[in-house]
């Protein structure tokens, strides 16, 4: 899992093991409460290219949903 702050939030990239491969997947919180999770975005053969997916998509959602 990698971590993160962007924007006020605490941004997370997780990674999770599927056989041989890894399922991505991101988490946002704020002031300890959970704001969105994002469900599987995708399947990556390195566990760090399926960190890095979940943060960009924290990013992303951060950005669409407080106007910038």
């Amino acid at each position: 899992m990698q971590s993160g702050f962007y924007k006020g939030y605490s941004i997370w990239g997780h990674a999770i093991p599927e056989g041989d491969r890894y399922a991505a997947n991101g988490t946002i919180t704020h002031e300890s409460r959970v704001i969105e999770g994002s469900g599987v975005l995708g399947y990556f053969t390195a566990e760090e290219d399926a960190q890095v997916a979940g943060l960009a998509w924290a990013r992303a959602w951060i950005d669409r949903h407080n106007g910038s």
